[in-house]
């Protein structure tokens, strides 16, 4: 109680001291106050221009040469009679996409016997080669298209750049697995 007994003995015997505390203490919590309208100004104005983003961008639709799910046409499942038609229809989807990409099919050997055939899903596994670049576009084709197909594996290899890497321009060997699923007989 002495601490409290002399700061109250020292307020009393000088008011300069209580008025500088209670300036000192209004003045921060109007710094309080002028801070946090400060930070509702400048989210206020993070949300205008988001929301002015966000319209821009609704606005433009979709990029020319990516389907929407509106624009998409075609079945969701691989079509064909039998599974092996079916098969053979995933084998010509996915080359036809390495093509467009300008790449090469090395090898391919489709699945419509394994673990996943019983559940209506056909298998493909395909060796290619392709520009790097091109691959993103290979993988938005194949899963953005129809039928929905899933990659299941990606292994990608970058040659080992030496003398004789040069003259093939630099492509990447690419090996997929690629499933999807086959609705059965119509």
């Amino acid at each position: 109680m002495s601490n409290a007994s002399a700061v109250s003995r020292l307020l009393v015997r000088s008011p300069l001291i209580a008025v500088v505390l209670y300036i000192v203490a209004a003045g921060g919590l109007v710094a309080i106050a002028v801070a946090g309208l400060l930070d509702i100004q400048d989210r206020s104005r993070t949300l205008r221009e988001t929301s002015e983003l966000l319209s821009q961008l609704e606005s433009r639709g979709p990029r020319s040469g990516a389907p929407s799910a509106a624009q998409r046409t075609g079945s969701p499942f691989l079509e064909g009679p039998t599974v092996t038609v079916a098969g053979a229809a995933l084998l010509q989807r996915v080359a036809a996409a390495v093509t467009n990409v300008g790449g090469t099919v090395q090898s391919s050997q489709v699945d419509v016997a394994g673990n996943e055939a019983r559940n209506g899903f056909v298998g493909l596994l395909v060796s290619c080669e392709m520009e790097q670049p091109a691959l993103q576009k290979l993988l938005y084709d194949l899963e953005a298209g129809m039928p929905f197909l899933f990659v299941d594996q990606l292994d990608v290899q970058i040659p080992q750049s030496t003398a004789s890497d040069e003259s093939s321009g630099g492509r990447i060997r690419v090996l997929l697995g690629i499933s999807g699923q086959w609705q059965g007989a119509p």
